[in-house]
């Protein structure tokens, strides 16, 4: 075994994850060739094949597959490490890998931004936007540091603290403007505009309405906020956008915005990690930036 470099485990753990040649070498940003030379030296050294390949997929051996888990342990150990040495470090520095929700990202992420780096001039930003789901996989697998989400998430493995809370508001026409506000039941006779399954935010606001999957699958929807606020410009339908998203999503269309009878529909947006993570405390110190920039960004009752 003497010869497996760290090297050869995280080209082999991109490519185990990703099942593909071409994306596993992107991922690990090296040609396709100089990755295939490295996963064929990895399985010399351990006398064993890893993949079975094809001309059109890669499989792993049973193996492969167990050697997958093993690897993923490591790395995941190797990074902790790094995570030790930097939690003894004062202030804050080096790498840090934030997920962001899509319906949170475009609002709150540029002054996190703006804040972390003028408080933590040594911290080197990797921010990245994916649903919920997909978060919380790449926290638990060492590919994130920290999330933020809609609370709860509740995973055993992942400490979560809310930071603030905000409500869902009401987009319609601009001649439903001196109308009523709908309640819930109203809203359910409506042409109500949804985000693509995948997004917590579609399943915040079917329960707000108490409408199934089955019926939010009849309904028309979007890839992102402005989309649907858009579709509501052009006289589509209604939705509902948290509020932090009403500056920025309704100042390019012609709408009319509305907050909701009581009780007022709202999510909790907070900061998970790794129980494990020796950066406990700075990614603390973190939360409270996220915090300051989500009170910022919602506006006063």
């Amino acid at each position: 075994m003497i010869g497996i470099s760290m090297k050869h485990l995280r080209y082999f753990d991109a490519l185990a994850r990703l099942g593909h040649f071409g994306r596993a070498a992107d991922d690990c940003s090296i040609s396709q060739p100089a990755l295939s030379v490295q996963i064929k030296e990895l399985e010399d050294l351990l006398g064993a094949s890893l993949v079975e390949r094809s001309a059109r997929q890669i499989r792993l051996t049973t193996f492969g597959e167990e050697f997958a888990l093993r690897v993923k342990e490591i790395l995941r150990s190797v990074d902790e490490l790094g995570d030790l040495a930097r939690a003894s470090q004062a202030p804050l520095a080096g790498r840090l890998r934030i997920g962001v929700i899509p319906t949170v990202a475009p609002y709150l992420l540029p002054d996190v931004i703006k804040q972390l780096t003028l408080r933590f001039p040594g911290i080197d930003l990797r921010p990245r936007e994916a649903v919920t789901q997909k978060l919380i996989e790449d926290l638990l697998e060492g590919r994130l540091d920290v999330a933020i989400v809609a609370l709860p998430v509740s995973e055993p493995a992942l400490f979560e603290t809310p930071l603030f809370s905000e409500e869902f508001i009401l987009v319609r026409p601009p001649e439903d403007a001196d109308k009523p506000v709908p309640n819930p039941e109203m809203l359910q006779e409506m042409r109500l505009l949804l985000l693509e399954e995948g997004h917590c935010f579609r399943d915040q606001a079917l329960s707000f309405c108490n409408l199934s999957g089955t019926v939010a699958r009849n309904m028309m929807e979007g890839s992102s906020l402005s989309t649907l606020v858009q579709m509501v410009g052009a006289g589509i339908g209604v939705t509902l956008i948290p509020e932090m998203a009403v500056p920025i999503e309704t100042r390019s269309a012609t709408v009319s915005v509305a907050r909701l009878p009581a009780p007022h529909p709202s999510r909790t947006i907070g900061m998970v990690w790794r129980k494990t993570s020796p950066l406990d405390g700075q990614f603390a110190r973190v939360a409270d930036v996220v915090r300051e920039a989500g009170q910022r960004c919602v506006s006063p009752k």
